[in-house]
């Protein structure tokens, strides 16, 4: 006898995968009539946006714990150079892990070079970190100029909406269009540099802090290599002519 499918086949409308919420007309219609009420000072507001926007999700993904600093990679480059430093491929696999794996790989680099001392060791570690800072600082200047342009394009917006509003009373009377456009010009602008700037400023200091956090991390992860590789550093000079 048939087994019934009641039960194991689930109903039709759950088998119907959700899609995306798309846009209506109308909410499109709005968004571009408060583009057109704002004036042309709104577009380098929204060019402002947009790049705002690219820089967060970009720095987001790029400054995440397991992404600059791997868990246990260190631990792991250190057992395995505790007799022997790893060979040239090795090392360029651990340039190309992590910024972690970059400062560690000039490390490792610096001990192979002849005649390598303390001091070059030294030396190498602090260039290689000072790269590594710089590329995790990457967008931020950009990000922080949004941050602060915003708010002044906001009030260029307005500084024009006023214009419009005075130009709207001729001949002793007002125009109640022009009126009513100046004070849109003037509002909107003003509502959307403030509200580009905010966000802005606030994944500014936040990105900031994570890179300031990430050297400090760094500095202590290139004092350990530095002590662990002393002992061969010293065999070294002792063996070299």
């Amino acid at each position: 006898m048939a087994r019934p499918l009641a039960g194991v086949v689930p109903p039709f409308t759950m088998l119907v995968v959700a899609r995306p919420r798309t846009p209506s007309n109308t909410e499109v219609s709005i968004l571009l009539s408060i583009v057109e009420a704002a004036g042309w000072p709104i577009w380098p507001l929204i060019a402002c946006s947009i790049a705002a926007l690219a820089i967060i999700l970009e720095r987001l993904s790029s400054l995440r714990n397991a992404k600059v600093i791997p868990p246990r990679l260190l631990e792991e480059a250190m057992a395995v150079s505790i007799s022997s430093i790893p060979s040239p491929d090795t090392i360029d696999k651990l340039e190309r892990n992590s910024p972690l794996g970059m400062v560690l790989a000039a490390g490792f680099r610096a001990v192979r070079r002849p005649h390598a001392t303390a001091e070059s060791l030294r030396e190498d570690l602090e260039n290689s970190g000072r790269a590594v800072m710089h590329s995790l600082q990457r967008y931020l200047n950009a990000l922080g100029t949004v941050a602060s342009s915003a708010p002044l394009l906001g009030l260029l917006g307005t500084v024009v909406g006023l214009i419009e509003i005075f130009g709207s009373q001729t001949g002793g009377s007002t125009n109640p269009t022009l009126l009513a456009h100046g004070i849109s010009v003037a509002l909107y602008n003003t509502a959307f540099g403030l509200i580009i700037a905010v966000p802005s400023l606030m994944f500014y200091r936040y990105f900031r802090g994570r890179v300031d956090d990430f050297g400090i991390e760094l500095e202590q992860a290139a004092r350990r290599l530095a002590t662990h590789l002393q002992p061969q550093l010293e065999a070294a000079a002792r063996t070299s002519p």
